[in-house]
């Protein structure tokens, strides 16, 4: 650990995504020195080049935002995705506990198999119904095992942002038409704003760093649930469309090459230990992530 002493600010790995995107803007806003480095600039599964960017900038805190997340590609190329959702946070880990860096792993709610009744855990088993859940739950083990004090892996699901490409930014284009359309209604889940998780990172990545919030895994969703199709009424309402365009289906209707979990509701127990709030409810984060999105899909003048 002897590599603590002279480290300072914050690494993020896959800087050019949707969180990282929003990671990088929160830590700004903190004045916390950071360095963001996209897949052109650091590709994890690449050993030689981690280890060189941690002693490089020698960071007290490495967020890992890069990550394989094409969910039904990686029913074909599973090889592929693991290299880069098991592999690389593997790698990423190594680095860190020879140079004392505390790792922040972003993780999935796809890990769970999604039959559960009531929130899962923080604790309760993995079953990965897909090859992309396989990946990531093999990331964690990555991280877990050879970081039992500094590794963090923090789940969580149903992103959106305006740094990428989404669900919630495909609604907010789709109500502005006069068209009507069918959204899965069987799936359950808690929609969260990559705002609000990278507020949530940075929040334990300080206290990981302090000492007071214990290492393991975190679920960073925002609080409360909903459907798929309970999420685009919801839009649609707040940017005044008709919430009735917005018609039930089944995922049976809308079958997809990797099955979905049907229940993705994560508990947030955890973060009781670190002293930190979970995310508040879904709603009120969309009812403040909503302008700021339609002004991303705006065109400049």
């Amino acid at each position: 650990m002897n590599g603590r002493v002279s480290a300072s600010g914050w690494l993020v790995t896959g800087a050019g995504g949707m969180l990282g995107r929003d990671l990088l803007a929160r830590l700004a806003v903190g004045g916390e020195p950071t360095t963001g480095l996209d897949r052109a600039a650091l590709d994890i599964t690449d050993a030689e080049a981690v280890r060189g960017a941690l002693e490089t900038f020698r960071p007290a805190v490495v967020v890992n935002a890069a990550a394989w997340t094409a969910v039904d590609d990686a029913e074909t190329y599973e090889d592929r995705a693991l290299e880069v959702n098991g592999t690389g946070p593997g790698t990423l880990a190594q680095a860190c506990r020879d140079s004392g860096a505390v790792l922040l792993q972003i993780s999935t709610d796809y890990v769970f198999a999604g039959d559960a009744a009531t929130p899962y855990a923080e604790d309760a088993p993995i079953a990965p119904l897909n090859a992309y859940g396989r990946t990531k739950a093999a990331g964690e083990r990555a991280v877990l095992r050879p970081l039992p004090d500094t590794g963090y892996v923090v789940r969580t699901a149903w992103l959106y942002g305006a740094g990428g490409k989404n669900f919630v930014r495909t609604m907010t284009e789709l109500a502005a038409t006069d068209r009507s359309l069918d959204v899965v209604g069987d799936q359950r889940g808690q929609p969260t704003w990559t705002v609000d998780l990278a507020d949530r990172l940075v929040r334990l990545g300080a206290a990981a760093v302090a000492g007071t919030a214990p290492a393991g895994v975190y679920h960073a969703t925002s609080s409360g649930e909903t459907t798929w199709c309970g999420l685009a009424r919801e839009i649609f309402a707040l940017l005044g469309a008709d919430p009735g365009r917005v018609r039930p289906t089944t995922s049976e209707a809308y079958r997809r090459p990797a099955p979905r979990p049907a229940y993705s509701v994560l508990g947030h127990e955890r973060w009781r230990a670190a002293g930190i709030a979970p995310i508040r409810d879904w709603r009120e984060a969309l009812a403040e992530a909503i302008p700021a999105l339609v002004e991303a899909e705006t065109p400049a003048r």
